[in-house]
């Protein structure tokens, strides 16, 4: 019981240090933005899908660093200027962005899972749904995030997302 205690309230300072990250990425201080990511990286890297999201954050900063946002050119270049975008709340630029990486590269859970998100930011939660079941079919980690997701709040108590997440 302890231990489950600990656990959670490390999971806690977790999502507070990376929510941190992320509000001075979204103010677009990317050197304090950077510092925090990599500060979140190296204290919390046992919460492994937090850290797969810095990381994404950092190399978007990296790159802004070096060249600007520039032009997109693989399937991870649009992934990552989709995550860019929804952050500024370019939702359907965002969407865009996400549909040209699908078809550069096919099907691929995380595509999946941040058109879900969008959706679901835009209140299209059928669409969010759809989304979110088939990034789910690519991966099962997207059950756990999902479930803890804040861009899916509002969908937490819908029968649907419980049944996709396997929480009823």
């Amino acid at each position: 019981m302890k231990e489950e205690i600990s656990r959670k309230d490390s999971y806690e300072r977790a999502l507070s240090a990376y929510g941190e990250a992320i509000k001075e990425f979204r103010k677009g201080n990317w050197e304090k933005a950077q510092s925090l990511f990599e500060a979140f990286i190296s204290r919390f890297n046992e919460e492994k899908e937090l850290v797969d999201r810095a990381l994404i954050y950092l190399k978007i900063i990296k790159e802004k660093g070096q060249r600007g946002l520039g032009t997109p050119k693989t399937s991870d270049d649009y992934y990552y200027f989709s995550v860019y975008r929804m952050n500024q709340g370019q939702y359907d630029e965002a969407l865009k962005l996400l549909n040209k990486a699908l078809e550069l590269k096919g099907d691929e859970g995380k595509i999946y899972y941040l058109m879900a998100q969008i959706y679901s930011l835009q209140g299209k939660n059928d669409e969010a749904l759809e989304y979110l079941k088939k990034a789910i079919q690519k991966d099962k980690i997207y059950k756990i995030m999902a479930q803890n997701e804040i861009d899916f709040a509002p969908l937490w108590e819908d029968k649907k997302f419980k049944l996709i997440t396997k929480l009823i």
